[in-house]
């Protein structure tokens, strides 16, 4: 068994998200198990937590916050380990950051549950009700808003802010949940999954301290270079996107509601602006590397003019596409006149916030497999996707939700939490969400690359008609906000 090769580990992964539990066998589960096992007699005799967090972060911290405040899982010894300082925000910064995330309703309820969403909302978040995408190389766009326009579609807010107002509800926590900061781990130690005399009975973490401590589930929070994911051998199926993003805070050229997400697709990458404030955005502007560099290079004043052109230039749209796009527009207006959005235009960009200006590879990756025995990975270190979506946390909190649900579902029926059964639950309810969103996004990322005029036709096509559906935009909606 422990010769199974890194592409049938792939292809068992894979395939993992199109079955149901009931079919899992305890042949596989076994296996499962198995493949990367070590035996050793240099077992501790600590005391074993029932459930560690390899990695700190926004999803490290919820996952967190989520098992130490359910009710079932009371009295259960939960320790995070943070490789990081303490973040402690006694103040709002004046400044806003630059690492933002796009907060779906679906993430906000989650950190609403574990009392972290009041922490943010006393500090600072900009909610929008709209979010327009458009092409640059044809009219074709489509708006998503709500039928009320009086609801929010998701929120903006600093990462920084999510993780001071997640770090204060860990400190309420009780004394049975345990934060760690400054602990970088050095070694993992895998258990068998039959005990043994001289085997290793739970997982054991191993701290630069020389700290050593064992815990009946591992999780693993600690991102897409993941420790766990590697000293595991999962296979990952990763590439780059031979671009970069370029962020920086904006300011407007003058105050506005500010309620909408635009994004615009270039034919180098798409371009977009969140809301932070009425007189503030954020920007994440994905190109080619040695663009992203040149604007990087550019003073403040040529900077500013590139974005403004990025937004409303209309050089790379020609007379055939803009005709072709005219009548079939003109045709789907006669089937469903009161179908569609209007067009809005974007606000104008005035400056930028001193020394926000940065710069960031792309890429995509995915691990093959979510779990092994007594592990689970969450959010990056399970999968990471390319940010023209705005879904890379939101994917995380939604494993954080599927992970507490299933093991608060163990311990109330007094089962092991770190079995295979409900592990590999979780894995296959994660995969068959995760997987068609990050085909999607690169599909989208890929089907927008390029300026030809029949994949422009298609795409402005296809575009026009999806903004002429209602219900096909609730159902992609909803889809994202899980």
């Amino acid at each position: 068994m422990h010769k199974v090769s890194k592409a049938t580990l792939a292809l068992n992964g894979l395939g993992r998200c199109f079955i149901t539990e009931k079919h899992v066998s305890a042949i596989r589960i076994f296996r499962r198990g198995l493949v990367f096992a070590k035996e050793g007699n240099d077992f501790c005799k600590n005391d074993v937590y029932d459930v560690i967090i390899s990695g700190g972060g926004m999803v490290g911290a919820a996952m967190t916050c989520s098992l130490g405040m359910d009710p079932n899982l009371v009295g259960k010894k939960i320790l995070l380990l943070e490789a990081g300082n303490k973040k402690v925000m006694d103040k709002v910064p004046d400044a806003y950051s630059t690492r933002v995330s796009s907060i779906s309703l679906g993430s906000a309820t989650l950190l609403s549950g574990i009392g972290a969403w009041e922490h943010v909302t006393k500090m600072r978040y900009k909610p929008y009700k709209k979010m327009q995408v458009w092409d640059a190389c044809s009219d074709a766009l489509i708006t998503f808003d709500k039928e009320n326009l009086q609801d929010e579609m998701a929120y903006i807010v600093e990462n920084d802010i999510v993780v001071a107002a997640l770090t204060k509800q860990l400190d309420s926590l009780s004394e049975n949940v345990q934060v760690k900061y400054r602990s970088k781990v050095v070694k993992y130690t895998w258990p068998m999954p039959h005990h043994t005399a001289e085997s290793i009975p739970w997982v054991q973490v191993t701290l630069t301290s020389g700290e050593t401590f064992q815990t009946k589930l591992l999780i693993g929070a600690d991102g897409p270079n993941s420790m766990v994911r590697q000293e595991l051998g999962i296979p990952t199926v990763k590439w780059n996107y031979d671009q970069s993003a370029v962020v920086a805070v904006l300011h407007l050229s003058e105050p506005t509601e500010n309620n909408v997400a635009w994004q615009r697709f270039l034919p180098t990458g798409p371009i977009a602006m969140l809301p932070l404030s009425d007189t503030e955005s954020s920007l994440v502007w994905s190109t080619s590397h040695q663009l992203a560099e040149e604007l990087l290079e550019l003073d403040e004043e040529s900077f500013v003019d590139a974005i403004n052109s990025a937004f409303w230039n209309n050089e790379n749209q020609s007379e055939l596409i803009e005709t072709a796009g005219s009548l079939f527009r003109s045709g789907l207006s006669a089937i469903m006149p009161s179908a569609g959005s209007p067009r809005q235009l974007p606000p104008s960009v005035a400056g930028i916030g001193p020394k926000t200006r940065v710069m960031f590879p792309l890429g995509m990756g995915h691990a093959s497999e979510y779990i092994r025995h007594r592990v689970a990975l969450i959010g990056d270190a399970a999968h990471r996707v390319h940010p023209l979506a705005g879904q890379g946390a939101n994917l995380g909190f939604g494993d954080v939700v599927c992970l507490t649900h299933l093991l608060s579902q163990a311990a109330f029926n007094g089962k092991d939490l770190g079995a295979m059964q409900h592990l590999l639950q979780y894995e296959t309810e994660r995969q068959r969400h995760n997987l068609p969103m990050m085909a999607a996004i690169d599909l989208m990322k890929r089907l927008y690359s390029t300026n030809s005029a029949p994949v422009v036709l298609l795409r402005a096509f296809g575009l026009q008609a999806t903004n002429m559906l209602p219900a096909l935009k609730e159902q992609i909606m909803a889809f994202a906000s899980k």
